[in-house]
């Protein structure tokens, strides 16, 4: 059953490590409207970003890879996406560009591996500073700024009304629960997923028989920078500006979720869910400390201890399977 994913085991743990968290923060008296129901759409609001980019992540860890570029190509769909509304384009045509630009790299980065055999981890972080540079060329070191009217729909995208019930979410978190499931349907259902399992467990094996592990390397950035260019969207619609600057250091955040989800950097194991709960785990952190009235330096410890004991305790599971 290794290549099925995550055992219902791991995802009850999972889910008891958000109840505990809420627990950690109750016994130390956090304000009261950490609880409430605005507090919980805000914190799903705020997770859309990195879990979106997380389910790319995902099938790139489960494949044995890594993928230090998204938070540029974050930043560069979001861009793009800016531009063409700004240049006159229809709303329909920018989000195809931003998303079409992730994949546009995620393609690049797979080609690069595959290609010139170069290691995931050198070729992202080339990438990661290539899709920083362009972005900035483009939007001039400066924000792009498209009209009201021209950006009215994206805008609402993560909105939401204060006294509403739980169900009545941002669409970018609907759009983040759709894609989980299409993400999970392709793992679990497909061919293609079935040989991202195998490639993470062995890849030299599954050469053997007869595993197409070249073209799936490049599938499985390709796909992992086209859902990279979905969160840079989202991202445009949550802050109505194309910043060249924006989601620095966000490839941490969305490889953390993923490992914190349960994905092994070791390849071979990671689910769709555990990725989506390791998101709202980062985002409930990081809410939790700041109503907590915690500096940021403390914040910035907090989640990093978090990080060190989640790949610690994947690097425990993996030796122990090893065993």
């Amino acid at each position: 059953m290794k290549f099925i994913g995550k055992s219902p085991t791991l995802l009850l743990g999972q889910f008891a490590g958000v109840a505990l968290i809420y627990l950690i923060f109750f016994a130390l008296r956090v304000d009261g409207a950490f609880f409430t129901v605005y507090t919980t759409k805000l914190m799903l609001a705020q997770t859309v970003i990195v879990g979106v980019g997380a389910l790319g992540m995902t099938l790139v860890i489960i494949s044995g890879g890594i993928d230090l570029s998204v938070g540029s190509v974050i930043a560069l769909s979001c861009v793009t996406t800016a531009l063409m509304l700004e240049n006159g384009s229809s709303i329909y045509s920018a989000i195809g560009v931003g998303i079409l630009t992730g994949a546009g790299v995620g393609l690049l980065n797979g080609l690069l591996i595959v290609s010139l055999r170069i290691v995931p981890f050198i070729a992202t972080l080339g990438t990661l500073g290539i899709a920083r540079g362009i972005a900035k060329i483009w939007a001039d070191e400066s924000t792009v700024n498209p009209s009201r009217e021209s950006m009215a729909a994206l805008s609402e995208v993560m909105a939401f009304e204060r006294n509403t019930p739980l169900w009545d979410l941002p669409s970018g978190v609907w759009i983040m629960f759709a894609l989980g499931v299409f993400v999970a349907l392709v793992l679990h259902v497909t061919v293609f997923g079935r040989f991202t399992f195998a490639i993470g467990s062995n890849e030299a094996t599954a050469r053997l028989c007869g595993v197409p592990v070249s073209l799936c390397k490049v599938g499985f950035y390709t796909l992992s920078g086209l859902l990279t260019g979905v969160s840079g969207v989202l991202l445009f619609g949550q802050l109505t500006v194309g910043d060249p600057t924006a989601a620095v250091g966000k490839e941490l955040d969305i490889i953390a979720a993923t490992v914190i989800g349960g994905g092994s950097l070791s390849g071979g194991q990671g689910s769709v869910l555990g990725s989506l709960i390791g998101a709202f785990i980062m985002s409930l952190l990081r809410n939790g400390c700041l109503m907590m009235g915690w500096p940021n330096p403390i914040q910035e410890i907090v989640i990093g201890a978090i990080i060190i004991f989640a790949v610690a305790l994947d690097q425990f599971r993996h030796r122990r399977g090893v065993d």
